[in-house]
């Protein structure tokens, strides 16, 4: 009798545990929408409009540094003898 006891309370507590989830999940998903679209509306409306022509240049790659030399060595000239 125990273990049909124990197996209707885990259906039961399990049944329970679906309808919150089913109640609750879409609400939290709902709330983080909101949050994600009103974050990316401030976004926009942060941003200044450019005037025509300008630029901006995000990213500048280092130059490389004159006073190493050349690893492959020097070029040398030859002459093909047949």
């Amino acid at each position: 009798m125990a273990l049909v006891k124990f197996i209707f309370i885990t259906i039961l507590v399990l049944w329970l545990i679906r309808m919150l989830i089913r109640l609750i999940l879409p609400m939290l998903f709902n709330n983080l929408a909101s949050k994600m679209q009103s974050q990316a509306t401030g976004q926009q409306q942060q941003r200044r409009p450019k005037p025509e022509g300008s630029i901006s240049i995000d990213y500048m790659p280092p130059k490389p540094d004159q006073s190493k030399t050349d690893k492959l060595g020097d070029f040398v000239d030859y002459e093909e003898v047949k």
